[in-house]
């Protein structure tokens, strides 16, 4: 079992206690775990939503010949989550995001199929982020370039 939550936190970030409840709900299977998981994640972040979110960071991303680029302004609650490494991970791929796929604001950005993952959208992505981290994440500004 102790191996099972290694593996499961690894995956998913979530709490040790939380992975132990959702073992134990399914029976031992992994993928209905996750599932359970996911599912309570989500719950969390809708309550997070309507937090204030004042620090964050502004994430950049230039494709690789170097004629497309985009920046993303990301808040979060606190500084300290600014710092971690799930924050600058998820505001780097919003600045990829950006960059494949040119959308006009935050709102379409968040209805948009994720392109690394499109059984997901963008706001799906943030809601994991948000259960990970346990703070509220919002998108500020967003642009893009192209030569």
């Amino acid at each position: 079992m102790i191996e099972d939550i290694k593996k499961l936190r690894s995956e998913t970030g979530a709490a040790v206690m939380d992975i132990k409840r959702a073992l134990e709900e399914s029976g031992g299977d992994l993928e209905e775990a996750k599932k359970i998981l996911q599912e309570r994640g989500v719950a969390k972040a809708q309550k997070k939503f309507e937090r204030e979110a004042s620090e964050g960071l502004v994430s950049t991303y230039v494709h690789a010949v170097g004629k497309i680029g985009a920046m993303v302004e990301l808040f979060c609650e606190t500084d300290f989550v600014a710092r971690t490494e799930d924050f600058q991970k998820l505001a780097h791929e919003l600045a990829m995001q950006v960059a494949a796929t040119n959308p006009q604001d935050a709102d379409e950005l968040l209805e948009q199929e994720y392109i690394r993952d499109p059984s997901k959208t963008v706001q799906d992505l943030i809601g994991e982020t948000i259960a990970k981290v346990g703070e509220n994440i919002k998108i500020g500004k967003l642009v893009r370039f192209e030569l």
